[in-house]
């Protein structure tokens, strides 16, 4: 998830910190959104992935991630409409697929830590598209230069690849609009392009069909969801390889942030969904969103998905994996400081149990 520590975009050496404290053998870490190109960003001090000293900063993460015996993957981003003229070249609108403005109720994060409401964005002529995409592959290609094990799309929870499958955002007329498969034509086109550049084993796609985070809602999520899914069947059967995975969010995650004229989906309908995309997917499939130990385990044991993906709970906790395998208390996590820009506070000074043991009192 999003931390705001990369100053100036530039990955340092409190990332490495961080992303070593983390790192476990064999265990699975996906980094934080990185912006694949200068019109990608929305928020303050969010990492890059398209300069030389992008890839340079990235360079000791990854080196300390593999000295622990770690996996990581890079997960590219681009917010699309979820931006403000401040952040993008020239103090342009933000691009996206159409002129539809994210409503009032969610606030840009500005340079000064200030709230704004988002920019109006401006709509993405059809000749336009490619070009967008194609930031992608080179992202990707930059991120294996990099030391990344792999690279995992974002193409949930209301930015760019999100807002172009979303039937309330997407009212293009041409080829990337109107019908769900040419809503779904810009991902496709993207983990083709990602699939040649780098290989279909190193590249992997986030979705949240169900979740409506800055107003990406759609009045057909599990129809969306199960079109991803036959989409990316269709791939690894043409290229003859499964992807790295796909990682599924749970609408139970963004629960708090639902508008109240949204419809909701209950408990019930939400694990519905999943098991039907997980059904539907022939390949390794991680799901997250709002689990704990036990709704771990227990989706795990009953075959609803391959593997659960942790960020609150795994950032208040570097030693996160020894906990939840020995079922250790947990660190509570400390809202207020998720998105500021210490090296430090908030960010590497949440204990190991052992430290913590250390610090209390005796009795």
């Amino acid at each position: 998830m999003t931390r705001n520590r990369a100053i100036g975009s530039i990955p340092n050496e409190a990332m490495a910190i961080y992303y070593s404290d983390r790192s476990t053998e064999g265990g699975l870490l996906i980094t934080e959104g990185t912006v694949v190109s200068p019109t990608g960003a929305g928020s303050p001090h969010v990492p890059g992935i398209y300069t030389e000293e992008h890839i340079e900063g990235w360079k000791p993460v990854t080196e300390a991630v593999h000295a622990k015996g770690g996996i990581i993957v890079c997960q590219l981003w681009h917010v699309g409409r979820a931006s403000h003229t401040v952040y993008q070249p020239g103090g342009a609108a933000p691009i996206g697929p159409s002129t539809k403005p994210i409503s009032s109720r969610w606030k840009a994060q500005m340079p000064d830590d200030s709230f704004e409401d988002y920019s109006v964005p401006r709509a993405l002529e059809t000749s336009e598209v490619p070009g967008v995409i194609e930031d992608f592959p080179q992202a990707a290609v930059n991120a294996i230069k990099a030391g990344f094990d792999g690279i995992e799309i974002h193409g949930a929870q209301g930015y760019i690849v999100d807002q172009f499958m979303k039937d309330t955002i997407n009212d293009r007329t041409d080829e990337y609009g109107g019908s769900l498969d040419n809503r779904c034509k810009f991902l496709v086109d993207l983990v083709n392009a990602i699939v040649s550049a780098i290989g279909p084993e190193r590249t992997a796609l986030r979705i949240s069909p169900v979740v409506d985070y800055l107003d990406a809602y759609d009045n057909h999520p599990l129809a969306l969801g199960l079109a991803v899914c036959e989409k990316l069947n269709k791939i690894q059967e043409e290229v003859g390889s499964k992807l790295l995975y796909l990682h599924v969010v749970q609408p139970r995650t963004m629960a708090s942030f639902m508008g109240a004229d949204t419809p909701k989906p209950s408990e019930d309908e939400g694990a519905l969904l999943l098991k039907h995309l997980r059904k539907a997917y022939k390949g390794s499939f991680i799901s997250s969103g709002g689990y704990n130990r036990e709704l771990a385990m227990d989706g795990v044991a009953h075959g609803e998905t391959d593997l659960v993906s942790f960020g609150r709970l795994f950032l208040a906790n570097p030693d996160f994996v020894k906990r939840l395998k020995l079922d250790l208390p947990l660190n509570k996590y400390r809202r207020d400081y998720f998105y500021t820009h210490d090296p430090v506070l908030g960010y590497n000074d949440y204990p190991f149990f052992e430290e913590k043991e250390e610090a209390a009192p005796s009795q």
